[in-house]
């Protein structure tokens, strides 16, 4: 119930009406993201459909950040209550119940935020309303195109050809504070078990392999692949899978299953499919920095299709960024091309 005054109070009726009362998730396929994203765009008047709408070749598509900036796309504080609806209808069919879940809910914490740093009512830098959506190309049958939802600490990406979802990375989920500290929302954690699962991984490792995952002793102070446009496996790997014993090979599948499983139950098929192809014997779990809650920390996990970081170092280790990359298929790359390709050969 705090939960439910709080955003009550943090943004417009219509915005939280369906954070908090949307439609119950189910399994989506391709079509039903498409018509999501034709339905939105249905909403659109030609000043917001100029906001909104990009080519799919425009190069906007691979610019993505977490961070407080200025950002093309149609915000949500510009949508009227129709077009804030279709919005968040795409983002809910585009996840899975526990995506939208994080999304909307690091969203909302942008007005915890702004009071724990004291901001004036008249003060929009934290404001869960500055998030921004974007359709690249035109969605339909016979097409390639994409979707974007991003801002402060939220940066989805997906990509389509024809009625299929080809790619949903880069992945970034931010939360900041990571456990709220104080005030009607005190305790709470958006991102509790990338945590749990992480720190109940490492205490259960023997001293040889804590050794062999402990890569450094002071965290990297952001996630290493930051926003670039194609991430790389990195170095040095950490504690391979096959070192591991069957119960903590199980918690990193557990792990791994936290991050895909943001996505729809077709699409983190697709993921997990590339993980298994790739090999879990190739899957490397690496940390760096404190062993428990409270300093600076850092952890990773990578195979030759993804890499996932977490990063904890900002604001005493109360601040998280974590990232999901398709080290092949991030904005549908790898799939795309093999699609022009396999056009340009029927041609």
């Amino acid at each position: 119930m705090q939960l439910h005054n709080f955003l009550r109070h943090a943004c417009s009726f219509s915005l939280c009406w369906w954070l908090l009362t949307g439609p119950a998730h189910a399994q989506t396929t391709g079509k039903d993201i498409t018509a999501a994203a034709q339905q939105f765009l249905q909403t659109l008047n030609d000043s917001a459909r100029q906001q909104a709408v990009f080519a799919w070749d425009n190069e906007e598509r691979f610019h993505w950040n977490f961070v407080p900036m200025p950002r093309k796309g149609l915000p949500i504080k510009a949508m009227n209550a129709q077009q804030k609806a279709a919005a968040l209808r795409l983002l809910k069919t585009s996840t899975s119940a526990e995506g939208y879940r994080k999304a909307t809910s690091i969203m909302a914490m942008e007005n915890v935020l702004k009071a724990l740093e004291d901001r004036a009512p008249d003060d929009h830098y934290r404001d869960p309303t500055n998030y921004y959506f974007s359709i690249f190309g035109a969605p339909g049958s016979g097409q390639q195109w994409g979707w974007r939802l991003e801002g402060h600490h939220v940066s989805l990406n997906f990509s389509a050809n024809n009625n299929t979802l080809v790619a949903a990375t880069p992945s970034f989920f931010g939360s900041n504070p990571g456990i709220v500290p104080s005030g009607p929302e005190k305790g709470r954690q958006i991102l509790k078990q990338e945590v749990a699962l992480a720190f109940t991984l490492l205490h259960s490792l023997t001293r040889e392999q804590l050794q062999q995952a402990m890569i450094q002793t002071t965290a990297p102070r952001e996630i290493i692949t930051g926003n670039k446009r194609k991430a790389m496996l990195l170095d040095p790997p950490g504690l391979a899978y096959s070192q591991m014993n069957p119960e903590q090979q199980q918690m990193l599948q557990q792990l791994v299953a936290v991050y895909i499983d943001n996505n729809t139950k077709l699409m983190a098929d697709i993921l997990l499919k590339e993980v298994t192809t790739a090999g879990w014997n190739n899957m490397h779990f690496a940390w760096a920095g404190a062993t428990e809650w409270g300093g600076g920390h850092y952890y990773r996990i990578q195979n030759p299709a993804i890499l996932i970081e977490y990063d904890n170092t900002q604001n005493n280790g109360n601040h998280i960024h974590t990232v999901l990359r398709d080290l092949k298929n991030d904005f549908g790359e790898d799939v795309l091309r093999e699609h022009y390709a396999a056009a340009h050969r029927s041609h």
